[in-house]
């Protein structure tokens, strides 16, 4: 049977360590690296009850897209059973579950994040926007009117809802940047395209959108990212037919939209 070192180099061969960004935490980050592996767990973020899910399917590894402990953002101080972060990583420990995480290298990596999104989204003639080598760009068959495309998005992708801002465009040419992407919205215009699927969205974006021609949609974190957990579970299974690689039942969109009258 492969070894989680085994499996982190797999990983890293789909999406090189070098497109990590500066200060991410990625690779193997908990757990014993010889310790062979029969069962994998694939979910976009480690929380409790994705460990509780491995622990009860008998998993030796889970694969996840954000890192169980980022040290640029939630610096470890301190592994605590009475604090939540040494909470979760204890509950690991014990349960003998090593963890593998490929955040930004994951995003930028052909097949990663932004390529499971742009197909998800039916894009075509996909293509990676120069100025940020993390964003993908495409075009629809043929153009559609934003408030079918929001509707297409939103159900493709399972969101709950979904926010976002008419510039007065058709949607055609679709730049697409899973997770917090909106910073990127200038390299979206500068592809040529009328409309940004990402998430995370500020108020002053969506109130700058209609000045700079642009539609934004916010489909938000947990949906423009999770299409790569697939991904993943075909990577995987493919270098490693021995493995039984699962994707998290447990692990859904977080964010709940109140509509009134509902």
């Amino acid at each position: 049977m492969p070894t989680v070192r085994d499996i982190e180099q797999a990983l890293f061969e789909l999406a090189p360590f070098e497109l990590a960004m500066d200060g991410d935490n990625v690779g193997h980050l908990l757990g014993d690296p010889d310790q062979e592996v029969d069962r994998v767990l694939v979910a976009l973020d480690i929380t409790e009850d994705v460990a509780a899910e491995a622990i009860d399917e008998d998993c030796q590894l889970i694969v996840a897209h954000h890192p169980v402990m980022n040290c640029k953002w939630l610096p470890v101080q301190s592994v605590r059973s009475d604090r939540p972060q040494g909470h979760l990583l204890l509950q690991l420990l014990r349960g003998y579950v090593s963890a593998i995480c490929m955040h930004t290298n994951l995003d930028c990596a052909e097949g990663g994040v932004n390529d499971a999104l742009a197909e998800r989204l039916e894009l075509q003639d996909v293509e990676t926007v120069e100025e940020s080598n993390l964003l993908r760009a495409g075009h629809l068959e043929e153009p559609v009117d934003l408030r079918e495309f929001v509707d297409f998005v939103c159900g493709t992708l399972g969101c709950n809802g979904v926010r976002y801002a008419n510039a007065g465009r058709p949607v055609y040419r679709v730049a697409v940047g899973g997770g917090s992407c909106g910073d990127f919205d200038e390299a979206a215009i500068a592809a040529g395209c009328d409309t940004f699927v990402t998430a995370d969205l500020s108020y002053h974006q969506f109130l700058d959108a209609k000045g700079k021609g642009i539609n934004l949609i916010d489909a938000g974190h947990f949906p423009t990212e999770d299409p790569v957990c697939e991904n993943l579970i075909a990577y995987l299974t493919d270098r490693f037919p021995e493995l039984t690689v699962m994707k998290s039942a447990s692990h859904k969109e977080v964010v709940q939209y109140y509509v009134e009258g509902e």
